[in-house]
């Protein structure tokens, strides 16, 4: 893989702050519907990328990982959470797999706002107009345009990542809130491997996430018209 330009770097790394920012803010404010106020004491109910980067995980590693070609990936701060002060008109499990999957959720639903906003922009000006600026990849249009299709597909990229059943990713979370509890060892066994888990899958099974990761863009482009624009 060829090492990406400061622009590729700056296209993938404004979306993905964006895209983390309301993953671990809709993470808090169900929390908070539930009962939880860990994450405001925390001051992490906010769309405030600040309050959710991480220094190494939401800007170092990305960058060196687009600078150079390897395997990319990139994390916020998690949000804390305490499940015990969760209402108790849901259990705990219940609780947690609610959480845990309003992160992922809150990026399908930002990637399909984005591609509604980028389907009024190619009404206004024009679909053909905006490959033609797009192919020159020049000018503000030009880049504004790149930043909303990198939002989609980083956006869809979260939501099918972070649903993996593995440790600490949330679909672990979601997995748990079905699972009987006395198969509960197994997800706690499997998360002293799961550094080990996410960089074979980065590194041989990525493809297999890219997978699907397109066909949703596909589909949300599609819905849209605004296909042409991803070269579908």
């Amino acid at each position: 893989m060829e090492p990406f330009d400061v622009m590729e770097i700056v296209y993938v790394l404004i979306p993905m702050i964006l895209a983390l920012s309301v993953h671990e803010y809709f993470h808090a404010w169900v929390a908070a519907k539930l009962g939880d106020d860990t994450a405001i004491r925390h001051g992490r109910l906010t769309l405030n990328p600040v309050a959710h980067i991480d220094p190494i995980g939401t800007l170092l590693i990305p960058i060196v990982g687009l600078s150079t070609g390897m395997p990319f990936i990139g994390w916020a701060k998690p949000v804390p959470i305490s499940p015990i002060q969760f209402t108790r008109r849901f259990s705990m499990k219940t609780g947690v797999l609610l959480v845990s999957a309003a992160g992922p959720l809150s990026n399908l639903v930002f990637g399909f706002l984005m591609a509604l906003v980028l389907s009024a922009v190619a009404h206004v000006v024009g679909i053909e107009e905006l490959i033609n600026i797009l192919a020159t990849n020049q000018g503000i249009t030009a880049a504004l345009v790149q930043l909303m299709r990198y939002t989609i597909f980083i956006n869809i990229g979260l939501f099918i990542f972070n649903l993996l059943p593995i440790p600490p990713l949330d679909g672990s979370g979601v997995l748990q809130g079905f699972l009987p509890d006395r198969y509960r060892h197994y997800l706690d066994s499997m998360a002293k491997y799961s550094f080990i888990f996410l960089i074979a899958i980065l590194v041989v099974g990525g493809r297999f996430i890219g997978y699907p990761i397109f066909w949703i863009v596909e589909g949300l482009s599609s819905i849209v018209g605004i296909e042409r624009l991803f070269g579908f």
